[in-house]
């Protein structure tokens, strides 16, 4: 199944106990392969592998697997801290049936770049599965451009491509330097914000966070590029910046991605790590914010909680103002 277009990092919906929730777990994974996203990619970012156990990482994707039973091809999240574990997960997803897993750099400790690349070349020399790498500087050592050449040039197990670095400039340069050789190499972009102006360059496809929220727009501007609707992408580009910078300002993430879910229909639990007073504050803010912006884009679910919270605000804002005017009246008579 062919690694291309756009692949939905998920968030992991978590019970009461604080468990995986595997029933909505299934429900998200089904309302989106019905929206129509190309491939399912579990144990991204998004989905805060890191604040799963090994064992609940293996459970995700065995979920979604058995769920999606083979409608749509899967990138599986295997970044592990060690080269044992990365391959047993290999195995894992390649016995699930998954069509590639997706691999960022060593992370935590700072690691040369020449034992980033011989990383990478004892995993591709002994994965079961294809590998797409996966650079994001901001929480694990970046992969730097001569590493990931040679690695597409010499590594037929590694496919492709995931790059978070939010540096288009880097991108454009990679697609340069590998396509004409490897033309089949995978580049995706796994930022939502330059999604438009990556697939003009070349790229494949992303991995987009925000097509877990609003699928239908995200691949109506995949489509529109596919179909050469150039000022329609464009158009559709920058009305989704403020949804996903909304999402993003909501603090600790990815709790906005998962208020923002919640608000399409789906019950994300509460959040695996704690937030404090203020934080709970600006989300709670946020996903106000979030509300009438979906309501803005015609979904109906968020159009009622966008209603509601208007009044809540409209109620504060009468009883302060009934508060001061009590205050003002006391003030009068006092000074009378």
């Amino acid at each position: 199944m062919k690694i291309k277009g756009i692949f939905t990092p998920n968030i992991v919906p978590f019970g009461a106990d604080g468990g995986i929730n595997e029933g909505e777990l299934r429900r998200l994974t089904s309302w989106l392969i019905g929206k129509g996203i190309h491939g399912l990619y579990p144990n991204g970012s998004t989905g805060e592998f890191i604040r799963l156990s090994f064992e609940e990482r293996l459970r995700v994707v065995r979920i979604m697997a058995d769920e999606n039973a083979g409608r749509v091809p899967i990138l599986a999240g295997a970044a592990e801290a060690n080269i044992g574990l990365v391959l047993q997960a290999c195995r894992a997803y390649a016995d699930l049936g998954c069509a590639a897993v997706s691999l960022t750099g060593p992370y935590y400790y700072k690691v040369s770049q020449e034992s980033i690349e011989v990383y990478f070349r004892e995993i591709a020399a002994r994965s079961p599965i294809d590998i797409l790498l996966y650079n994001i500087p901001q929480f694990s050592n970046e992969i730097s451009l001569p590493v990931v050449r040679r690695l597409a040039l010499d590594c037929p197990r590694i496919i492709g491509i995931k790059d978070s670095s939010r540096d288009f400039p880097r991108f454009c340069t990679m697609l340069a330097q590998i396509k004409p050789q490897r033309p089949d190499f995978v580049c995706f972009t796994g930022t939502e914000e330059i999604l438009f102006p990556s697939l003009v360059m070349g790229a494949d496809g992303g991995t987009i966070a925000s097509s877990s929220v609003i699928p239908e727009v995200i691949l109506k501007l995949y489509a529109d590029f596919q179909a050469g609707n150039y000022a329609e992408c464009r158009r559709v580009q920058l009305k989704i910046q403020e949804l996903i910078g909304a999402m993003f300002a909501a603090g600790n993430f990815p709790e906005g991605f998962r208020a923002a879910v919640a608000l399409r229909g789906f019950d994300g639990g509460a959040p695996r790590y704690p937030m404090g007073p203020h934080e709970q504050e600006v989300l709670e803010e946020a996903k106000g914010q979030l509300a009438c912006i979906l309501a803005e884009c015609g979904y109906p679910e968020a159009a009622r909680e966008c209603e509601l919270r208007r009044g809540r605000r409209s109620e504060a804002t009468v009883t302060r103002a009934k508060v001061e005017e009590i205050v003002r009246s006391v003030v009068r008579q006092y000074h009378g």
